[in-house]
């Protein structure tokens, strides 16, 4: 194995396997630590990533806007699948849950916390880091909705779940059904969360970052450049409409 392999790999990641740049460098990474396994047993001599540096890509998260989450959430469903996953949905975009914790969330996963109010406590199944959410009113309406559900009662879950790919699938049936054009996926709830319910609310970061359960600030602080690109979006919008107004008055003042 050396760095003429590396190269190799990579260029089979992206081709035969169709995986994009940052897909690619996970696989790469992960790798990567079974090599220094293999170095520090000394299994190997060299280290074929010695030369190897490749950055991952700057990827634009989508999220929803508190008008898009409202249509999403009031928009009335005719079959049952749509609004089970509807539900989740929504129940995600004011936890910041990702799909598999919501899909194993129980009864003894809430608790009353120092404030006197419920709370979510969790392990994340992806980071195995401990994560605190409060639960917000939406959310709590959501749960008291499949309280009674025979599916959640049998399973000892909060709410119904669908599989990954299958709640995927449904969400693009809703999105179309309520003229949304960004391609909602069961993760964009979490991103959705991070930016519209939270930090555009002026949330601090370093609770949003807990309550989302990051290992680090970095990852935390990709959405707060969102929000920032939003404020600017949002002042250029106010800055036009306010040059519209003033020329329209000076327009007045000629005549």
């Amino acid at each position: 194995i050396d760095y003429d392999f590396i190269k190799k790999f990579e260029l089979f990641l992206k081709t035969v396997r169709n995986c994009n740049h940052n897909s690619t460098l996970k696989y790469i990474n992960n790798f990567k630590k079974i090599i220094r396994i293999a170095l520090a047993n000394q299994w190997m001599e060299r280290n074929p990533f010695y030369n190897y540096k490749v950055q991952f890509e700057s990827v634009e998260r989508e999220y929803l806007t508190t008008e898009e989450i409202d249509i999403l959430y009031n928009k009335e469903l005719h079959f049952d699948r749509l609004k089970v996953v509807r539900d989740m949905f929504v129940f995600s975009c004011y936890t910041g849950l990702a799909y598999s914790d919501v899909e194993k969330l129980s009864k003894s996963d809430i608790s009353i916390g120092i404030d006197g109010k419920q709370w979510i406590n969790i392990k994340r199944t992806k980071t195995n880091t401990r994560s605190s959410i409060p639960l917000l009113p939406i959310a709590k309406e959501i749960l008291s909705r499949y309280a009674y559900d025979p599916q959640v009662i049998k399973s000892d879950r909060l709410i119904p779940v669908f599989s990954n790919q299958k709640s995927n699938a449904y969400l693009k049936e809703i999105a179309m059904l309520c003229g949304i054009t960004k391609p909602l996926t069961t993760h964009l709830a979490r991103h959705t969360f991070a930016t519209t319910v939270t930090l555009t609310n002026g949330v601090p970061i370093e609770t949003v970052s807990k309550m989302l359960g990051h290992k680090s600030l970095r990852t935390t602080q990709h959405y707060a450049k969102i929000v920032d690109r939003k404020v600017s979006d949002d002042m250029n919008i106010l800055q036009e409409t306010l040059a519209t107004e003033k020329k329209n008055r000076d327009s007045l003042k000629i005549k």
